[in-house]
């Protein structure tokens, strides 16, 4: 792997990182922590943010930006965003709780909804495409 290729996704993961963290506790006090809804929206947001910038950048994209860019913002930033080892770790407590209708809400939303984000982005990447 190249020197500048990691340098570029360990700074964009340390913006993601800082950005997930921000949000998801902002997310957190606005709504409370009965639930994981900072990190469901922070998963939600990235998976619609990762599916736009894929489809505008990409080879079909409107938006031409070099490999290095990309592995900025995809590996990068968008990796450092998403929080699925949140998640994970999240959903172990509130079953290891005997919380288990909150840990298959938190799986069941999570994984709706980021494959609904995933898509609304690239069908919103497509748009901006044409």
């Amino acid at each position: 792997m190249r020197t500048e290729a990691l340098i570029v996704v360990a700074v964009g993961s340390a913006l993601g990182g800082v950005a997930r963290y921000g949000l998801s506790g902002v997310v957190d006090r606005s709504i409370g922590e009965t639930f994981p809804w900072g990190t469901l929206v922070v998963n939600v947001t990235g998976s619609l943010l990762i599916g736009l910038f894929a489809a505008v950048t990409g080879p079909d994209g409107r938006i031409l930006v070099s490999p290095v860019t990309r592995q900025f913002w995809i590996p990068g930033i968008f990796g450092g965003f998403t929080t699925f080892s949140a998640f994970s770790l999240q959903t172990l407590s509130l079953a290891q709780e005997g919380e288990w209708l909150r840990a298959g809400t938190n799986i069941g939303l999570t994984l709706v909804l980021c494959l609904v984000g995933v898509w609304a982005g690239a069908a919103l990447g497509a748009w901006v495409n044409r």
